[in-house]
């Protein structure tokens, strides 16, 4: 039996490269993404010819359901850097406007489908959506869930204890017909060293950071004083990065690397930061050709792009387990 799986925000497809790694027979019914460069690159990566569309008013049959709606609105990051009051309410609610409440149009796809339910339901975000101010949101999302026949478990994910040597915390939200899935199934594998995902001598002058603003944030040329009023800094990479997102060349980031004792201090590359997601050499080459990097420029299209997407080795934690507890046939 082939796993039948929808996409919605589909991103670069995660759930896909998930699936096709641990060697699922599936069959992806449909692919949800507005986002043109993400378009292409997922029918680059998987042979197909979907265009963008909306989720709005979208329907379809599968086994498991994989969403991942715009963060942008529960993330702590973009909390805290709104000083205007009238911008402070943050988090999806129903009919609220924000990116964050396409959340709640995956609830009336489910609910559009009639008797027939898929099989599972996973939602992904970051863990902003746990605050207090954002939270009543992601409970409206439970129970209108719970309220369709499904058994909800949520828990934050780190990419580290999945093999992958980033400190990225997710909120994963398992949602299911039969049993409650139970977190604690999940495979952890050991992180890998940085180093086996860093590219060797890179030389080329645009990774090398230079622009004095951000030499000065750099944290063991200019350590913060106890004394100090909070400041960002960048930090440097030793064993594990920070979260990869959609830029590098900002304040903070996933971390900078130390070239030498110079010292000089480069940022990772865009080929490091899609092996750090999950995705291997071949599917970045595939994307090289789809967005080629301008001669003397950083490809800013090819850090977004994998800074938006899930880590594929979680995913494949998670698919593995749904399997094994049996809560998808296959």
């Amino acid at each position: 039996m082939s796993i039948k799986i929808l996409e919605l925000f589909g991103g670069i497809g995660a759930p896909r490269k998930a699936l096709v790694n641990l060697g699922i027979e599936h069959k992806s019914i449909d692919y949800v993404e507005i986002q043109e460069n993400r378009v292409r690159a997922y029918n680059a990566l998987y042979d197909h010819l979907h265009k963008p569309q909306n989720i709005i008013g979208w329907n379809l049959k599968p086994n498991i359901l994989v969403h991942g709606s715009p963060c942008q609105d529960n993330s702590r990051a973009q909390y805290s850097s709104v000083m205007d009051k009238s911008k402070k309410k943050r988090g999806a609610s129903v009919g609220s406007g924000t990116r964050s409440s396409l959340m709640h149009e995956t609830v009336k796809i489910v609910r559009n489908m009639g008797e027939w339910r898929p099989e599972v339901i996973i939602w992904e975000n970051v863990t902003g959506v746990l605050d207090k101010r954002t939270s009543g949101a992601f409970k409206e999302y439970l129970l209108a869930l719970e309220n369709m026949g499904y058994k909800n478990s949520y828990e934050v994910l780190d990419a580290r204890d999945y093999g992958i040597p980033q400190a990225r915390e997710r909120v994963f939200c398992i949602s299911t017909l039969d049993q409650q899935f139970n977190f604690g199934t999940l495979k952890r594998k050991p992180m890998q060293h940085i180093d086996h995902f860093l590219e060797p001598d890179v030389t080329d002058l645009k990774y090398v950071i230079s622009i004095p603003s951000m030499l000065n944030k750099i944290e063991e040329l200019n350590p913060v004083r106890a004394t100090d009023s909070y400041k960002r800094r960048l930090g440097v990479i030793k064993d594990y990065c920070w979260t990869i997102t959609e830029r590098q060349d900002r304040c903070p980031n996933a971390g900078i690397i130390r070239v030498d004792d110079k010292p000089t201090y480069r940022y990772l590359t865009e080929r490091e930061v899609w092996r750090l997601m999950g995705f291997n050499d071949q599917d970045f080459d595939e994307m090289l050709k789809q967005f080629p990097t301008k001669a003397g420029k950083r490809n800013a299209t090819l850090y977004a792009l994998a800074g938006n997407s899930i880590v594929v080795n979680v995913l494949e934690a998670i698919f593995e387990s749904l399997l094994n507890e049996k809560l998808i046939a296959a």
